[in-house]
Parts: structure tokens; C-alpha cells; sequence
């Protein structure tokens, strides 16, 4: 009698689990996406109408994968309708506010500055990452700081902060200018060698990996390079299996994507352990007395401290970390130095205005961090290559809890999606020079509330934006110094989105050493 109380206790326990997973699901997939929806609508608030589960992700995909087909014929900046064109058709249809779906996620599109930019200040509290983001990126970055909600974004930041902030930060300049040195040698070689043409972005790939490996994680490049390897395709096989993450259960299918992200995701965290437990065997056997003063020793530092306390701060969180900052610390600058030697490769005014500055302040050594500040042009035209090629088309948030954002009410569980690459391109907030190189425009004033967001703004604005700006004016002012440089016919003007604009075809440039 005991034995069968047991199997029905049993019983009701799996068919109440049950009843609540099912229930939770046809939530997430039915009725909240029903209730935003109605709630938008009575806001006058509407945009495409969506498929069962996927959404508008086929009209999406289709746009895009049309409009990046080929090379732009010149070396236009005008790049809105190639990289967002569904935006620039359905702002035209339902104006500047309109819904579509992510599969069964509403995202409202908001371009209106002053709603932007209360969003991501004073509502910052209340917004954050939502469940297909968090989710897409699972066995990418994890749940490091990027992809971190509420408290545990809260804690993240404040470990990490002073590894980006003061006398810290400026301590990373000797690593930055030793590694730039390191890079500028072998180019030297290859010219000597007779070599004249260089895929810069190869080269800006590898510097930046070898900075990041050195200041942040105190690590041999070899081993840096690695771990960027085997995350750039992560990178590419999470971009592709999110698209199926609307289906139901779609994550726990073990198809070909699956398997090999979770080979990749086991073969990056290997060798973050060999770094790790190289870290703390030091401590183990008293060649150390901390875990250094790095981002990764605050980390294990943090742990240590903690360890008898209930904390989040665990072994999988630092490896998380440690793969947000190795990717995001070297993909943005990457692709910043890439897209600006671009730029000034086209504008060769530019680019002997930004030198003589350069060879004027430096005179002749590397550039320290007094040197930065009065490097004003190169300021600027960091700054308008940001703006043409930002990191990211779009800045994405989910409102966490109800709220009210201007004269909407947005309820819990919209994602909010700003489009920042139609920003930076709007006639209306620019000019009508938008659309071309123009680095003037930063040298009157400062640009923000909305306007130019590179790094997202408020609260949750990139914790490396100091450190990214530093380096890349550090690995700019060097290069300049030493080369003059033009486009290669080679070139195919081809800027396409893989999370970040990165280009097609890679940017070929033809060096010549500089002699003053």
C-alpha cells in the first residue's frame, strides 16, 4: 500500500511539472507575445504581420542575404539599406516606430533620440538581455557581463570596473605600444622583402589579440590566438543556430550546429582552465601571493575571497568572462582599426592632416598617454569612423518589468531594438553629408543624448570603451608614423553583419614607408 502511495505521490509530481513546463511554454510562445502585441496596437504602435513561431525572421533573412549578394560598385558609406534594409522598408510603411518578430519575441524599433536616450539612462534599472539573446549566446560568451541581468550585472561590473579604470588602464600603454612595435617590424620586413600589399584586417586581428592576451589574461599570443580562433567560429555556428531557437525544444535537437558548438564551447574552455590552473598553482605553491592584478586575477581574487560566502562567482562564470573580454576586447578594435585604415586609405588628405599631427606631438617616439589627449584629429577621425562603421547595427534591450518610456507604456517582456547604424546615418541628425567621411563635424562639439552611441551609453555603456580608444589610438598614431598607405584595386567595398559590420572581402592596402 505504502509502495503504490509512493508511485501516485510520484506521479502527481511529474504530471504537475508537466502541467507547469507546458504551461510556461505556450506562455512564452502564445500568450505573452498576444498580450504585447494588443498592448502596442492600442498604442497605434504596429509593423509586419508575423508567421506562426517564426516570425518575420524569413523576411528578415531574405532582405539581407539579397542586399549584401554582391560588392558595392564604389566605396560608398551609404550602407543603411545593405545591412538593415527590412528597417529602412518598414519605417517607410509604419513609420518610425514599428514592431516585428523574432521569431515569437516582439522587438520594437526606436530611433527617437530623447526616448533613446532616457532608455538607456534613467531606465536602465529595468532593462536588460532577453531570453533568445541570453540563450543564442549560451555556449559563446555565457553569462558574462554582456549577456548579465539585474544583480548579477550589478556584481559582474563592479568586480571588473577598476580593471578599465585610472592608473590601471593607463598601465596597459607600454603592452599596446610594445605588441604595435612587434607588428610594425614584421610589416617592415615584408616590404623589404618586396611585398607592397597587406590584408590589413589580418593584421589588425592578431595585434589586437596579442594586447588583449598580454593585458588582460597575461597569457602567450599562441594560445590567445587559439582561443579567438575557436571562438570566431562559435561565433558563426551561434549566429546560425539561434535563427532555430524559436521552434520549441530546437536547443536540446542534436543536430550538426549543436554538436559542434558544443565541441568548440568544450575545446575554449580547456584551454581557459590550462590559464586558469596555471594562475592558481602559482598561488598553490607560494610562487605568488595573489592571482595578479589583471581582469582574470580580480576574478580569481573575487572567488577566493567569496568562496565561503553564497555568491554567483564561480569557475564557469570567470571562463565566461574571460570569453566575453577575449572576443569583445579584440573583434571591436579590430574591426575599428580596420574600418579607419580604410578611411584614410580613401581620404589621403586625411591622412597626411592626421600624420603631421602625429609626427608633431610624438616627434618621432611612441606615442605615451600625455601624447593621446593632444592627438586631436585622430580623435576625430576615430569618431566618424565609429560613426560610419559602428561595432554593432543595433543596440538591443528587454524591458524586465512594465514600464513607461516617453508617451508609450511598454510592458514587461519587449525587447526594445535601436537601430544605431540608421542613427548614425540620419540625414535628419547629421546633415546631409551623412553618408560621407567628414570628421569636422567632431571637432566643434561633442555628440551624444542619443545620437552617436558606438559604445551603447548610460549605466550599461561598454566597460572597454576607455581601453578600446586608447589602444586604437596608440596602434594609429604608430602606424601612421611609419607608413603612408593607399586602397588596393583589390578591394571589394562589402560591409556585412556577423554580430559585429565586419568586411566581406577583408580591406587590402598597399604600404609605402614613410620618410619625413
Amino acid at each position: 500500500m505504502a509502495f503504490i502511495i509512493f508511485l501516485t505521490t510520484l506521479l502527481l509530481i511529474f504530471l504537475a511539472s508537466l502541467a507547469r513546463i507546458s504551461y510556461d511554454t505556450f506562455s512564452f510562445y502564445c500568450l505573452t507575445p498576444r498580450r504585447i502585441r494588443k498592448t502596442m496596437e492600442q498604442q497605434g504602435v504596429r509593423g509586419p504581420k508575423p508567421r506562426l513561431l517564426i516570425g518575420n525572421i524569413l523576411d528578415v533573412a531574405g532582405l539581407v542575404a539579397k542586399s549584401t549578394a554582391n560588392h558595392m560598385s564604389s566605396i560608398d558609406h551609404d550602407i543603411v539599406d545593405r545591412l538593415l534594409p527590412h528597417y529602412t522598408i518598414w519605417t517607410k510603411q509604419y513609420g518610425k516606430r514599428f514592431i516585428y518578430w523574432n521569431g515569437t519575441e516582439p522587438r520594437l524599433c526606436l530611433a527617437e533620440t530623447e526616448l533613446i536616450k532616457e532608455l538607456l539612462g534613467k531606465k536602465s534599472s529595468v532593462c536588460g538581455r532577453s531570453w533568445l539573446q541570453r540563450q543564442g549566446t549560451k555556449h559563446f560568451i555565457g553569462k558574462g557581463l554582456l549577456m548579465a541581468n539585474g544583480e548579477d550585472w550589478y556584481h559582474q561590473r563592479h568586480i571588473m570596473a577598476p580593471a578599465f579604470m585610472g592608473d590601471k588602464l593607463k598601465s596597459y600603454a607600454g603592452f599596446m605600444v610594445e605588441c604595435t612595435n612587434k607588428m610594425i617590424q614584421s610589416m617592415e620586413t615584408e616590404l623589404e622583402s618586396g611585398r607592397t600589399e597587406f590584408e590589413i584586417a589580418d593584421y589588425m586581428k592578431q595585434l589586437t589579440a596579442d594586447i588583449i592576451s598580454r593585458t588582460e589574461f597575461d597569457t602567450d599570443s599562441d594560445k590567445g590566438n587559439q582561443i579567438f580562433h575557436l571562438l570566431t567560429l562559435l561565433q558563426r555556428l551561434c549566429a546560425q543556430a539561434s535563427r532555430h531557437l524559436c521552434l520549441p525544444g530546437s536547443r536540446f535537437v542534436p543536430s550538426k550546429y549543436n554538436r559542434e558548438i558544443k565541441s568548440l564551447k568544450k575545446e575554449v574552455e580547456r584551454l581557459l582552465m590550462e590559464i586558469i590552473e596555471s594562475r592558481k598553482d602559482g598561488v598553490e605553491i607560494g610562487r605568488s601571493s595573489c592571482y595578479g592584478s589583471d581582469l582574470l586575477g580580480m576574478l580569481l581574487n573575487e572567488m577566493q575571497q567569496r568562496k565561503n560566502i553564497s555568491t554567483t562567482l564561480n569557475l564557469q562564470l570567470i571562463m565566461d568572462e574571460c570569453k566575453t573580454f577575449f572576443f569583445a576586447g579584440h573583434e571591436t578594435t579590430a574591426l575599428l582599426l580596420t574600418w579607419t585604415i580604410m578611411l584614410l586609405a580613401t581620404n589621403p588628405n586625411w591622412q597626411h592632416m592626421v600624420r603631421a599631427q602625429v609626427n608633431q606631438v610624438c616627434n618621432a617616439r611612441a606615442p605615451s598617454i600625455q601624447h593621446l589627449s593632444k592627438l586631436t584629429l585622430l580623435n576625430m577621425v576615430i569618431n566618424e569612423s565609429l560613426r560610419l562603421y559602428p561595432p554593432a547595427t543595433v543596440l538591443p534591450r528587454m524591458a524586465l518589468e512594465d514600464m513607461k518610456l516617453g508617451d508609450m507604456d511598454i510592458p514587461k517582456g519587449l525587447s526594445i531594438w535601436i537601430p544605431v547604424l540608421a542613427i548614425h546615418h540620419s540625414e535628419e541628425l547629421w546633415g546631409k553629408d551623412a553618408n560621407q567621411f567628414n570628421p569636422n563635424r567632431f571637432g566643434a562639439k561633442a555628440f551624444g543624448g542619443g545620437r552617436f552611441i558606438p559604445f551603447a551609453g548610460g549605466p550599461r555603456n561598454c566597460i572597454g570603451q576607455g581601453f578600446a580608444i586608447m589602444e586604437a589610438k596608440i596602434i594609429l598614431a604608430m602606424f601612421l608614423s611609419k607608413f603612408r598607405f593607399t586602397i588596393s584595386d583589390t578591394y571589394r567595398h562589402a560591409p556585412v553583419v556577423v554580430l559585429t559590420i565586419q568586411p566581406k572581402y577583408g580591406v587590402q592596402v598597399c604600404l609605402t614607408p614613410f620618410t619625413s
